[in-house]
């Protein structure tokens, strides 16, 4: 049975009661929570503002993914991550997203060689607390699975007992030329969700309203016959504001998901 997650960042600056009233009435069970100054979820909640974040969202059935923060592991600057570990700690979520961030100049597709970037990757992992996940979407540097599947094979080798692992935005190894049985092949040792949307590949990889793109959701759910990831609807409307509201989104997500199985 198809679990089904969403992110707040498609609901942006709303608050927690409007959050799980979009959950419990689409049979939603998950939750990824952006985390940003505008939003109710950030760094700076106290910790009694974090014990009834938790206890509300534990109270409505409803399980963290993850906290969605804005770390880049391979970047030069220093990055919150501790902050965020923390914070996901807290909240009882099951890690924390980042972005892997490299610096263009010096990623290599073929992903044959550690970057500076990914030594930094290397060195960020080593140090953090390992009570809840560092969790690496595929995105900018490494949308491809095959330069991700680099990435967290370094890890493997060099950092034993990591705490690593890939959230798998299936729309941007698509959009880097990878078959979602493909990617999915690459990545699947480490794996702990997979995001989806719809996008028009011919725009850019745009998103669009659910069922108006080309993305392959029925080879997705084909590949992933047989194993028990989530998904979740990583809705961008704090960025493309002109997809419809969640409310429309998930029901529409639910019926594209019904009608790929039936395929």
């Amino acid at each position: 049975m198809t679990k089904l997650a969403f992110s707040t960042l498609g609901c942006p600056g709303a608050p927690l009661d409007h959050v799980l009233k979009l959950a419990q009435g689409n049979n939603i069970s998950g939750l990824e929570l952006r985390t940003a100054d505008d939003e109710f979820t950030h760094t700076g909640l106290t910790a009694t503002e974090r014990r009834d974040l938790r206890s509300r969202i534990e109270d409505a059935g409803l399980e963290i993914l993850a906290i969605n923060s804005y770390v880049k592991l391979c970047a030069v600057e220093e990055q919150p991550l501790d902050a965020h570990l923390e914070l996901a700690a807290d909240l009882g979520a099951r890690g924390v997203r980042v972005f892997p961030g490299d610096d263009p100049s010096t990623a290599s597709e073929a992903g044959d060689s550690p970057t500076p970037g990914e030594i930094r990757a290397l060195d960020r992992v080593t140090t953090a607390s390992r009570e809840v996940a560092i969790l690496l979407e595929t995105h900018d540097s490494h949308s491809a699975g095959r330069r991700m599947a680099g990435l967290c094979g370094l890890l493997d080798s060099e950092v034993p007992g990591h705490n690593a692992k890939v959230i798998w935005d299936s729309a941007h190894t698509w959009s880097h030329g990878e078959t979602p049985a493909e990617a999915l092949e690459l990545l699947k040792r480490w794996i702990d969700f997979v995001q989806i949307k719809d996008e028009d590949s011919t725009k850019d990889y745009r998103p669009v309203p659910i069922g108006a793109g080309d993305y392959p959701i029925d080879q997705l759910l084909q590949a992933l016959r047989g194993t028990e990831y989530w998904l979740s609807l990583e809705w961008e409307l704090k960025w493309h504001p002109h997809l419809p509201p969640l409310d429309e989104a998930l029901p529409a997500t639910w019926n594209w998901i019904s009608a790929a199985e039936e395929r």
